[in-house]
């Protein structure tokens, strides 16, 4: 992650993204974390809300913004 980072960072040359780096960071790593827990917990909203350590409701919304289920 860090590394990522640093890479992004200088590839910028000074000039900020327009949709900023934790907006670009969230974009990329929340879908697929969200796909291997829910796998990992064989579908269990509940148990990968409770891993995640979110509630079971923002879990269930941000599946269906990311169109997972």
């Amino acid at each position: 992650m860090a590394s990522s980072a640093r890479r992004y960072l200088a590839d910028l040359n000074g000039t900020p993204c327009r949709e900023g780096l934790y907006a670009r960071l969230l974009r990329e790593i929340e879908a697929p974390l969200l796909r291997e827990v829910l796998a990992w917990s064989d579908g269990n909203q509940s148990r990968a809300a409770e891993v995640l350590g979110i509630h079971r409701a923002t879990l269930r919304k941000k599946l269906r913004e990311l169109g997972i289920v």
